[in-house]
């Protein structure tokens, strides 16, 4: 899994919509790890490293697929609500918008940090309104590696939004995160079982706090 350089193709953000359009079907290849307060969790081995890929499907209720999306892009207001960030900023770096974001881990390991990539688009699909995120590693030379803090190199994110009908969003998410460092893939795998359901619900808890919620 290679880190992006600039932005993403259109292939890649229609690839994101099938995935909600096919709703809970996640592929032969995936393995049902849960199903979570309304969530189906699915995970894929990837085999150079050990660790796994997520899928999600789901429905997040009372929480519009604007303000789901608005939060998710919000950083600002992602510091207030979310525990484990240390550090997150946007900088312009080569003409691109990259985010910087440091994650608290427990004592004795190292934080984590990430240099990203990011695009939000909202997209029509045969009358469907669809809103897409995605995310991926990149590389910048204004944004260098810090003493005792791990720099994350291989990080992938996806989720697309649509209504449900009624005050709520149906929800496809793809996760992939190698944390690196001397952590083996059987605790990091343990980890992130537990942190892609408690992100959902800190989420969801978020989008009914947003100040500029619709």
């Amino acid at each position: 899994m290679e880190c992006v350089s600039g932005g993403f193709s259109e292939e890649q953000f229609q690839k994101a919509c099938v995935e909600l359009q096919h709703f809970g079907r996640a592929g032969n290849d995936w393995e049902l790890l849960m199903e979570h307060e309304g969530f189906n969790i699915y995970r894929q081995q990837d085999e150079p490293t050990g660790l796994y890929a997520y899928k999600v499907f789901g429905v997040l209720d009372n929480c519009l697929p604007a303000v789901l999306a608005d939060v998710y892009m919000d950083l600002d207001y992602r510091k207030q609500w979310d525990d484990y960030v240390e550090e997150l900023y946007e900088k312009e770096c080569n003409g691109k918008t990259v985010v910087y974001w440091q994650v608290k881990y427990p004592y004795p390991m190292y934080y984590r940090d990430y240099v990203y990539v990011r695009q939000r688009r909202d997209l029509d699909m045969d009358g469907r309104k669809i809103l897409v995120v995605l995310a991926q590693s990149t590389s910048v030379p204004q944004i260098p590696e810090r003493s005792g803090v791990v720099r994350v190199n291989q990080y992938k994110q996806s989720l697309a939004i649509e209504s449900d009908g009624k005050k709520g969003s149906r929800v496809f998410m793809y996760y992939f995160d190698n944390p690196g460092g001397l952590l083996p893939s059987w605790l990091i795998n343990w980890a992130t079982k537990g942190s892609v359901p408690l992100f959902l619900k800190d989420l969801a808890n978020a989008c009914q706090n947003y100040p500029r919620r619709a």
